[in-house]
């Protein structure tokens, strides 16, 4: 077995991370900010918690000790999260290495080193602390989440409006099947490389009305779909397809089955 540190494990993909892990009998550690309460759905009985920050350090010593791979699923979508991403992950990298940690696997976006955008040149900014990294690594990026696209959908329709951008097509993957795909890089010793960059992609392409159809069946939402530019340089990375691949899809959950299961909570 694998002892795994999950740094971020109480978040959207972290948590299924450490379920699939301790289902798979790998001992855990969780670095999160908070320690979850017992009885939490952020908590898990079997799992050793550790509050901690890597944007100060504090903490991390403690939450990697005894690791053999260091899973980084955190997030920094704003402000001075954003800003302190990348040397987040320095600070992580380092610390998981003078605690002998011998793999870290991080939580990328398929092709964030392509836009301008903030956040996801945020993103790429910390996959170069990966690749400069004296242990070996894996970057997984992965295709937006379904839940992306369904909170989308969901804000527009407080005002009975399903908002679709123009020209946007979608590969969007299930956050369960990310978490099997880090897993697996975790676990995983058959690679020689150093540093490896791993693409995955959910099941399906589909247009942003396709998608947004599937959520007013499965939902019962009555807003009108509506075709909408989206300026900048998220428009653009849309419009060029660069959140799309060519490769083989990973994920196994379409986007209805997604819904489906989370009929009552959408």
């Amino acid at each position: 077995m694998t002892a795994l540190c999950v740094a971020g494990g109480t978040g959207q993909v972290g948590r299924e991370v450490v379920r699939l892990a301790l289902a798979a009998g790998h001992p855990v550690s969780v670095l999160s900010r908070h320690v979850p309460p017992v009885g939490s759905a952020k908590h898990n009985d079997g799992v050793t918690y550790f509050a901690g920050d890597v944007t100060t350090g504090d903490g991390l010593a403690a939450a990697v000790a005894g690791a053999d791979v260091v899973i980084d699923c955190l997030e920094g979508q704003l402000g001075k999260a954003r800003k302190q991403f990348a040397g987040g992950g320095a600070r992580l990298l380092a610390a998981a290495h003078l605690a002998g940690v011998r793999k870290a696997v991080a939580l990328s976006i398929i092709n964030c080193d392509l836009s301008s955008s903030a956040y996801y040149a945020s993103k790429a900014g910390k996959e170069r602390k990966y690749d400069e990294s004296s242990l070996q690594t894996v970057v997984v990026r992965a295709t937006q989440f379904h839940s992306l696209v369904a909170m989308i959908f969901a804000a527009g329709a407080k005002v009975r409006l399903v908002p679709t951008f123009n020209g946007a097509r979608f590969q969007s993957i299930s956050p369960v099947d990310v978490a099997a795909a880090l897993l697996e890089a975790a676990a995983g010793d058959g690679h020689a490389e150093q540093h490896r960059v791993v693409t995955i992609a959910g099941p399906e392409a589909l247009t942003m009305r396709q998608m947004a159809e599937s959520w007013k069946m499965v939902t019962g939402e009555r807003g009108m779909i509506v075709e909408l530019p989206l300026p900048g340089p998220m428009g653009d990375f849309l419009r060029a397809g660069l959140n799309l691949t060519s490769e083989p899809p990973y994920g196994k959950e379409t986007f209805v089955s997604w819904l489906e299961k989370r009929r009552e909570s959408l």
